[in-house]
């Protein structure tokens, strides 16, 4: 049972069509650099409920706590916290942006893949590896797809399975549900064309951050959501994916079991200077 020290990168939109166990994909990577997912997530570690505000900032920053390898998942990054209110995590240091980016650079580029062919590959038995930090050798497009816009059945099943809602009575009102699925579409260095989702909590809250300043307008929310991905990244940021599997597609062996659960944009550098 090793207590871990942690620098969190991922945090997910929430998905409760899933299951209780992949609410939120909580990743990050340990001091050598490789990558541990923690789960369950207690919904209190992720908001400050009082104010119903997102504690996404976290991201970035050193927690340590003792964490117990899951049993009953094949994947070898899964890690349950031992206390799943968290009662024994201590929170360190951060890691900003300056010097574009470099500390986080540091660990979370230290080994980046360019061949999703092969991260596929090793994603099958028997290294089963699921989370990777992927370098897209060119991006296409964002591409926007309408999706439900409520909530359905998957609240009320999910409290059904844990006690991650203890201090939550309304966890639907508390994360509204995305109207719509954002993807990027890219290729990898032998040319090959990918369509994969974008799970980051930074493009869900976006869109809430653009709808809300767009007095309710989705088309101008949704306008300013490419704007950042597609046009600004796209010209300006060094992009990195982080890719994750679920549980459901990696158990599964699908043609292709990952998603975007994090996207990593320091500035573009061009013979030493930032573009």
């Amino acid at each position: 049972m090793p207590r871990l020290k942690v620098l969190l990168t991922v945090t997910t939109y929430p998905l409760p069509s899933r299951s209780y166990d992949e609410l939120v994909c909580t990743a990050g990577v340990l001091e050598d650099g490789s990558w541990i997912r923690i789960y369950p997530i207690p919904m209190s570690f992720l908001f400050d409920l009082k104010k119903g505000e997102s504690l996404n900032k976290i991201k970035y920053q050193w927690i340590e706590l003792d964490l117990v390898k899951r049993t009953d998942d094949f994947r070898p990054e899964s890690y349950s916290p031992k206390h799943y209110d968290f009662r024994d995590i201590v929170v360190g240091e951060s890691y900003d942006t300056k010097s574009n980016w470099l500390r986080r650079k540091e660990l979370c580029l230290d080994n980046v893949y360019a061949s999703l062919s092969k991260l596929i590959e090793l994603s099958k038995d028997p290294t089963n590896k699921s989370l990777a930090s992927f370098k897209p050798t060119k991006i296409h497009k964002l591409e926007i797809v309408p999706d439900d816009r409520e909530w359905k059945d998957e609240w009320t099943a999910l409290r059904q399975q844990g006690d991650l809602f203890t201090d939550v009575k309304s966890p639907e009102s508390l994360i509204p549900k995305l109207p719509y699925k954002f993807k990027y579409r890219f290729e990898d260095d032998s040319g090959k064309s990918s369509l994969m989702m974008i799970e980051d909590w930074e493009i869900g809250a976006l869109y809430w951050n653009c709808l809300k300043r767009a007095n309710g307008n989705e088309e101008v929310a949704l306008e300013k959501v490419r704007e950042k991905y597609e046009k600004v990244f796209l010209a300006k940021n060094d992009i990195t994916f982080f890719l994750g599997t679920t549980k459901e597609f990696h158990r599964r062996r699908m043609s292709n079991p990952f998603v975007i659960i994090g996207v990593f944009y320091p500035l573009r550098e061009i013979q030493g200077s930032l573009f």
